[in-house]
């Protein structure tokens, strides 16, 4: 049975000052919160917005392996985006991540808290609980 509530981080400074995990695990639910293409370890970010894309799924995927999930637990994701004139750099990125799992889906074109940032991605994924569940 999987623990009731985790709390996952990324050592991200962002999250500390803001208040907010990474990741929360309740029940079979994984929930990621929004993620950018930061990499964390060196507090750097990529200019190119495909390269951004790239790097915010592996933080995703590493937020989801400590949690016990992986992308192809992925059942809704969220997109947002500063600059619709990114989106075709972008999309490629997404679906060879997403291409086979195919999650249900939303794009936003809205203001991020950084002016570096190009993409942000929210992921709910639901672990498999080894009953079939």
């Amino acid at each position: 049975m999987p623990r009731e509530r985790q709390l996952i981080s990324s050592g991200s400074p962002f999250e500390a000052q803001a208040g907010y995990s990474r990741a929360v695990v309740d029940g079979v639910g994984v929930f990621v919160a929004g993620t950018t293409g930061f990499d964390y370890a060196a507090m750097t970010i990529a200019d190119d917005p495909a390269e951004q894309a790239r790097q915010t799924l592996r933080n995703i995927a590493s937020a989801l392996a400590e949690a016990g999930a992986s992308l192809a637990d992925v059942v809704s994701v969220k997109y947002y985006l500063p600059n619709a004139e990114d989106w075709p750099r972008i999309v490629p990125v997404l679906g060879e991540a997403f291409g086979a799992i195919r999650p249900a889906a939303t794009a936003l074109i809205c203001g991020l808290v950084d002016p570096r940032m190009k993409i942000e991605i929210e992921v709910t994924a639901r672990r498999r609980t080894g009953d079939g569940a």
